[in-house]
């Protein structure tokens, strides 16, 4: 009775500490909320596009957009054959595949300062969100 304790003490010890050590290079590598990739938005005649990419999960993760401004979603994909490919964003009850290779655009109102727009693929494990300030 005593070695079961231990191996499952053991077990449990192995697998707090495997969580541990991933949750802190998720957030070491994670960027700010509020941070901008500034690679993934330009402003062509008064509308915001907003570049995302998908496979394997969304990148950037976060995105600080303006307010106020007309704004596109342009979600790329290229050989995208995962859960990712089934895009949900649920405050615009968007709900939508992707194809394999190409590039979707979503037209988006303006949003208010303050708002927080948030892509998940179909499995829900993983996101984007688009801060606008």
């Amino acid at each position: 009775m005593k070695i079961t304790t231990i191996v499952i003490s053991v077990i449990i010890t192995i697998s707090l500490l495997g969580a541990a050590i991933l949750l802190s290079r998720e957030s070491a590598n994670s960027p700010n909320n509020t941070a901008a990739d500034a690679g993934n938005l330009s402003l062509i005649d008064g509308q915001q596009i907003i570049t995302i990419n998908a496979k394997g999960g969304y990148s950037p993760k976060f995105t600080a957009a303006k307010a106020g401004v007309p704004t596109t979603l342009k979600i790329n994909t290229q050989n995208t054959f995962d859960c990712s490919s089934a895009l949900t964003i649920p405050s615009l009850g968007y709900q939508n595949y992707l194809p394999p290779s190409g590039e979707t655009l979503i037209n988006l109102p303006s949003q208010q300062a303050g708002t927080s727009l948030r892509g998940l693929c179909s499995m829900g494990m993983y996101n984007f969100t688009v801060n606008f300030n």
